[in-house]
């Protein structure tokens, strides 16, 4: 890829060190919402696997973009400890620059405990690490020079995300936004963020808590009041996304068992992100985003099965129409 053609993203978000644990003890229980049989106090309980990998929304983001040849920075706060080394190790080993990681002693990267049914669904067990508060969120923000795109993921609030977003607008820079937890907890104070963002990504109950009750296409068109491209999955059923000109609502791009689902969401967004910041259709970024999901949940973890440069691709389901 020529270098001039190669988009500069920034991810910014939580990392996570991961172990997954699959057991026949965990079933599914068949009534209720009970993910799990319970766990008795003072009870050993055998795994018949565990498995160790990096995760969080943001580490997830910067690999599909590395794999897929983009210059791909990873910006959050990690310590000392050995989850933060292990994250650093990955997104290293990958590709991701890390250079805006802020590393301080006093810092604990999170840590996931993942219990894995048979049929992929999951109970997290998460200690949530340490943050960026304002101090050490303005000590990279000034530092991200050239961006061609900024991705925001699970930021601890909604001031870092407003002082983000206004950062890219004076680089010039598009957004991505995919958010989560506290930020969607203020849907009026996101409505106003939304002006300077290009791309918003959330899933349809996500969605419907800021634009009111309705289908995956209805979503849709209400957020494009918001934002110029808008996309809203809707789990097995596909997603549904719109650049204001055309509406595509796409199924599944294959049926594959399901080993588990962890990271399929970053993996959709960040597969579409991939392709558009290339310039491709919105077709072609929907397409290959399903396909890079479909890939991740195929595979334990969030990062084995993301797609790298040159996999191949077939068509999947989909409808496109007028807005």
């Amino acid at each position: 890829m020529d270098k001039k053609q190669k988009p500069t993203i920034y991810a910014l978000g939580k990392a996570t060190q991961d172990v997954f644990l699959r057991s026949q003890e965990f079933d599914p229980k068949t009534e209720g919402k009970v993910a799990y049989t319970h766990l008795p106090l003072g009870a050993k309980i055998d795994v018949e696997e565990a498995f160790f990998s990096t995760g969080g929304n943001a580490t997830n983001v910067a690999v599909t973009l590395a794999r897929q040849g983009l210059d791909a920075h990873f910006v959050w706060v990690l310590g000392e400890d050995p989850a933060s080394q292990s994250i650093l190790r990955d997104m290293q080993a990958e590709g991701v620059h890390t250079d805006l990681v802020d590393q301080r002693p006093e810092y604990r990267a999170s840590f996931s405990t993942v219990l894995l049914s048979p049929d992929g669904e999951r109970t997290i067990l998460n200690f949530h690490g340490s943050v960026m508060d304002e101090a050490s969120f303005a000590r990279v923000l000034h530092k991200i020079g050239k961006a061609d795109w900024l991705y925001p993921s699970s930021l601890s609030d909604y001031q870092l995300l407003n002082m983000l977003v206004q950062r890219a607008k004076s680089l010039g820079a598009r957004v991505m936004l995919n958010p989560a937890g506290s930020e969607l907890s203020q849907p009026d104070k996101l409505k106003m963020v939304l002006k300077d963002v290009e791309v918003f990504c959330l899933n349809k109950e996500e969605m419907q808590s800021i634009v009111g009750k309705g289908s995956p296409e209805e979503l849709v068109k209400r957020g494009l009041d918001l934002c110029p491209v808008v996309i809203v999955s809707d789990g097995p059923n596909g997603v549904c996304a719109s650049d204001g000109k055309t509406i595509i609502k796409a199924g599944m791009y294959e049926d594959v068992p399901v080993i588990d689902r962890t990271g399929a969401g970053d993996a959709f967004a960040s597969g579409f992100l991939s392709k558009w910041s290339l310039g491709s259709s919105l077709r072609d970024a929907v397409i290959f985003g399903s396909a890079n999901s479909t890939s991740v949940v195929s595979k334990i973890g969030a990062k084995a099965g993301i797609l790298r440069a040159g996999a191949g691709l077939h068509d999947m389901p989909l409808e496109e129409h007028d807005v």
